[in-house]
């Protein structure tokens, strides 16, 4: 597989699990058990599922600290999601405190690579 095709395949990945946080806050905004509650916290599950099944298959392809640097990513696609379908605002605060978890995580990366 080339090298490309294995980070697309990587962030395809990422993408869809990072609609298991929108599921989970779906989840959350209903009553304890109810019907609207199971449903999304379902689809929460079957989301993690799915993805921890596939990211078996992506650690074959990458080692484990380029995979968890990758990863990071998800809390962009998180804060996007934030804004498109809960109406929140990406805050100055957001964008720092994404930044140094980048930086974090890409230092941690470096030290063991």
């Amino acid at each position: 597989m080339k090298k490309i095709n294995k980070y697309v395949y990587l962030h395809l990945l990422l993408f869809f699990f990072s609609f298991c946080g929108v599921f989970s806050k779906l989840a959350s905004a209903n009553e304890f058990l109810s019907l609207k509650f199971c449903i999304f916290y379902g689809i929460s599950i079957m989301i993690l599922g799915i993805y921890a099944l596939l990211w078996q298959q992506i650690l074959k392809k990458f080692s484990l600290t380029t995979a968890f640097f990758n990863k990071a990513v998800t809390i962009i696609w998180g804060m996007l999601w934030g804004v498109l379908f809960f109406k929140e605002a990406i805050t100055i605060n957001m964008i720092i405190g994404t930044v140094i978890v980048l930086i974090g995580v890409g230092l941690v990366v470096k030290d063991y690579e």
